[in-house]
């Protein structure tokens, strides 16, 4: 969790940032295997179900910008509202939910693991999560706020290469997942007591052999 977020945070590779926040992930995943009940591992498989419309949302909105404008420099994001409101929407919604922020699904995801954490005494561990969480936000906060940059002079590549994708046009696959995983980012932290139910009634998670 903290060489995941330290190292993002220094990255001006979109891609890069990414693949390293994964690594942070990984780290809030495993606390629900750390905890070794049925309640941790509950909540790690549902955390790693919204993670794949979080995950696959994010790195779907930055491969349809490269594909258009054959960078994934961070940097030459700014402006992206301005040519493509939808996409940067999106990609908005994907970034918070990867951060925890609520009401999105990644803050309901986050909750349950934590608490599960939490509940079995890991105080430690939880605390430090919910600080990576924090800095994570942080730098998912900066590139929302360089998207929706109301410069002048909008970034070289963004005004010379990228086109409206409102109409779906060569990139339409690409986005249609990309607003797919964007809705279930948004939405599916209502349906966690659903989800958890299932989980565990399918794997035999409430079983009282596993605590």
């Amino acid at each position: 969790m903290v060489l995941g977020n330290l190292v993002a945070i220094t990255q001006t590779s979109m891609k890069r940032m990414l693949a390293y926040s994964s690594i942070s992930q990984i780290g809030y995943i495993i606390i629900g295997l750390v905890t070794g009940n049925s309640d941790g591992c509950t909540s790690m498989i549902v955390y790693i179900f919204f993670y794949i419309f979080m995950g696959l949302g994010t790195f779907a909105c930055v491969i349809s910008v490269s594909l258009r404008t054959g960078t994934d420099n961070i940097r030459d994001y700014e402006g992206l509202y301005m040519k493509d409101p939808l996409l940067s929407l999106s990609f908005t919604l994907c970034l918070l939910s990867l951060g925890g922020f609520p009401p999105l699904t990644g803050f309901f995801g986050k909750l349950y693991l934590f608490w599960c954490g939490w509940q079995s005494g890991l105080y430690l561990l939880v605390m430090i999560a919910l600080i990576t969480s924090i800095l994570s936000i942080y730098y998912y906060l900066k590139i929302i706020k360089s998207m929706i940059s109301s410069k002048n002079q909008l970034n070289s590549y963004i005004e010379t290469c990228i086109t409206p994708s409102l109409s779906f046009s060569e990139n339409k696959y690409i986005e249609v997942i990309t607003f797919l995983c964007a809705l279930g980012s948004t939405t599916f932290g209502s349906l966690t007591n659903p989800i958890r139910y299932f989980i565990q009634d399918t794997l035999g998670l409430n079983s009282p052999f596993l605590g």
